[in-house]
């Protein structure tokens, strides 16, 4: 029976998707339980990924701190609060290979600040992100008399793997340049864009700046 490791060796952003999109690497190794799987061929792997953040393998700066305010409370409380995030689910269809091979696991990614991995990643300045990747799925392969066989993969396969923060903050720039963009609910998002037009200001950049502005000077006054 086919045993399979796994080993994220890289990642990249995928230019030009639909929305951003990450690449990552992923060597699958194909190794056999006893002499009769040597020269397995593996006819195809239905594989599902799910990707973890393990924030409390990384340390913070004081100013990263502040930014994870909002995620895991007060700094004096991390060590209760430090917990592992679920990120995403994915899943690939591996064409057939023999011994080893090397494939593109594609991770949509968000820019939505409702969710928490995106509050957590644009929080970071730099270092890298530790992520956790656990693997299902089932493998097809050819048996000893040419049959088709198939197998699952067990879960306690997984791999880990050191996000650079600057390829996930290259990817936002490739998507959305000296940009970041926010889910308002309607009724607000009726209420601000009234209050632009009324105003005949052009921008939204205008419109929340003037709302700032305004904010601003009431408090100090």
């Amino acid at each position: 029976m086919p045993e399979l490791s796994f080993h994220v060796e890289g990642a990249e952003p995928v230019p030009f998707a639909a929305s951003p999109l990450l690449s990552f690497k992923l060597r699958i190794v194909a190794a056999g339980a006893g002499p009769e799987a040597a020269g397995l061929s593996i006819q195809t792997v239905a594989l599902r990924a799910q990707i973890r953040i393990e924030p409390a393998r990384r340390s913070y700066v004081p100013t990263e701190q502040a930014g994870l305010l909002d995620l895991f409370g007060e700094h004096h409380r991390w060590g209760q609060t430090l917990k592992s995030l679920l990120w995403t689910h994915t899943s690939l269809i591996v064409p057939s290979f023999t011994g080893t091979t090397l494939v593109d696991l594609h991770v949509a990614c968000s820019y939505d600040f409702n969710l928490a991995v995106t509050k957590y990643f644009h929080s970071l300045e730099n270092g890298e992100i530790p992520l956790c990747f656990l693997f299902s799925g089932t493998i097809f392969f050819s048996g000893q008399d040419g049959t088709l066989e198939v197998t699952q993969i067990p879960w306690e396969n997984e791999a880990s793997f050191r996000l650079p923060v600057s390829t996930w903050r290259s990817m936002m720039d490739l998507y959305y340049p000296n940009t970041s963009w926010l889910c308002l609910r309607r009724d607000v998002f009726n209420r601000l864009y009234q209050y632009k037009t009324q105003s005949g200001l052009p921008t939204w950049e205008e419109t929340l700046e003037r709302l700032l502005s305004a904010g601003h000077k009431g408090g100090a006054s």
